[in-house]
């Protein structure tokens, strides 16, 4: 499913994969922040459910995209988001930013980081603030052939 705004695209848009990784099927919380960046004017393509990290990573790749939110809710979130930024560093994309969201303990927040997960939004995290975030840490896009 691909969340696009109804204007047509322009260069210069931040440019968002959106995916559900493994085999939780709640996509709720990751429709709803697909449309909150949509609506933001950001351009975000959502994987869909069931996506396997490599799967998610093609996606980035032939999407040329700027950032990627990963939403786990099955418990499976360390072994997923390191599977994901290995494969973004296996292929030499290293200029994607990762973030993320879900059930995801605090206490797992510093070693995700460790990895290089930029962010994780908790449960109660408004989308002002993540649509807030991702502008300022993504921000708009500088490649050349865009």
């Amino acid at each position: 499913m691909t969340t696009s705004s109804s204007t047509a695209p322009s260069r210069g848009r931040i440019r968002v994969i959106m995916a559900k990784p493994g085999l939780d099927g709640h996509d709720r919380g990751a429709k709803v922040v697909a449309r909150a960046l949509r609506d933001a004017g950001m351009e975000v393509v959502y994987t869909g459910l069931h996506q396997t990290p490599e799967q998610i990573v093609q996606t980035v790749i032939q999407e040329d995209a700027d950032a990627v939110g990963l939403s786990v809710l099955s418990g499976a979130h360390m072994t997923l988001f390191a599977r994901v930024i290995e494969l973004l560093h296996d292929n030499d994309v290293t200029d994607v930013v990762v973030f993320g969201g879900g059930i995801i303990p605090e206490a797992d927040i510093p070693q995700l980081e460790q990895l290089g997960v930029a962010r994780i939004f908790t449960p109660g995290t408004t989308m002002e603030s993540i649509v807030s975030w991702v502008r300022a840490n993504v921000g708009q896009p500088t490649r050349t052939d865009r």
